[in-house]
């Protein structure tokens, strides 16, 4: 089945007084182009992240974020109580020594020295915070693939119907192509008559007859397009990923659409030969999308 490489997948996850936030998002790209913003304590542990995408998202332009929400209580920095008594101590002793009034407002003073709030403890990641982080990626990359799950399966039923549309605008070329071997031939037959005093071999007027109307025969391109819808419709129904080898279907598909519009020399077969090049452009700009 088809997946589409628009995606969206957020999870939460909580691990003691933290909520670990992992968000990821992702459009369409020729190979997995992946931006990340990781906070800093889990950062050393990016490169395991980037494999666990590459391994679910195979490719797209991926954003990954992951972020941290704090209890405010427990991540209120600090006040050194040791150092404010210091500072305390060591500017009374100034003033006492020069006559230098104290401060009016000992707190405002105190709390701007430096050092004063400064958290001097170093956070480690504990092997527990990441496993949970690490629950948090693999259930965001969970919902993502779900998206993109559903995205594809509305670009399934869309190349589905463009295909059918196909299909249908080929076997319409029928009927004109078994009328315009008589009207080729009445024509040239017509022509000469028209011109006085001619005189022609009909043998030698059946074998060029028979070359032109080889030359504008469509038989082979038609049996080829319709080769190329039967291949298209089978390759959607194979594994996510064949995205890129959809796009070359395509291209072929073109070809041989081309082809037939070049040799239709008559109107109403080229009308539906545009028809078709309009279905098949649809295909083209959506199978862009396509993992």
């Amino acid at each position: 089945m088809i997946q589409s490489m628009t995606g969206y997948g957020k999870a939460v996850v909580a691990y003691k007084e933290k909520k670990i936030h992992v968000e990821i998002k992702s459009l369409n790209s020729k190979q997995l182009d992946l931006n990340t913003r990781i906070a800093p304590l889990y950062r050393e542990k990016e490169m395991e992240m980037r494999q666990m995408v590459a391994e679910a998202l195979i490719r797209g332009k991926v954003d990954l974020c992951l972020w941290v929400e704090k209890d405010t209580l427990v991540d209120a920095t600090p006040i050194n109580a040791s150092l404010v008594e210091n500072y305390y101590n060591q500017i009374k002793s100034i003033a006492d020594k020069t006559g230098i009034p104290v401060p009016a407002d000992w707190f405002y003073t105190l709390l701007r020295m430096p050092d004063v709030l400064a958290k001097t403890d170093v956070e480690e990641l504990e092997e527990e915070e990441w496993l949970a982080a690490r629950d948090a990626v693999k259930e965001a990359l969970k919902n993502l693939v779900d998206f993109r799950t559903q995205e594809g399966a509305a670009l399934q039923k869309k190349f589905t119907e463009k295909i059918d549309n196909i299909a249908d605008l080929l076997a319409s070329i029928e009927p004109y192509e078994q009328s315009r071997v008589e009207k080729i031939r009445a024509r040239i037959i017509d022509g000469l008559q028209q011109i006085p005093g001619v005189e022609y071999d009909k043998n030698r007027l059946e074998q060029e007859l028979i070359y032109y109307i080889e030359k504008l025969d469509i038989s082979e391109e038609k049996q080829r397009l319709a080769n190329h819808l039967k291949y298209f419709r089978d390759t959607m129904n194979e594994p996510a990923g064949q995205g890129k080898k959809l796009g070359f279907i395509a291209q072929e598909m073109g070809r041989e659409i081309n082809t037939t519009g070049s040799k239709s020399n008559q109107a109403e077969m080229q009308n539906i030969v545009v028809k078709m090049k309009d279905e098949l452009e649809q295909i083209k700009e959506q199978v862009l999308n396509a993992l």
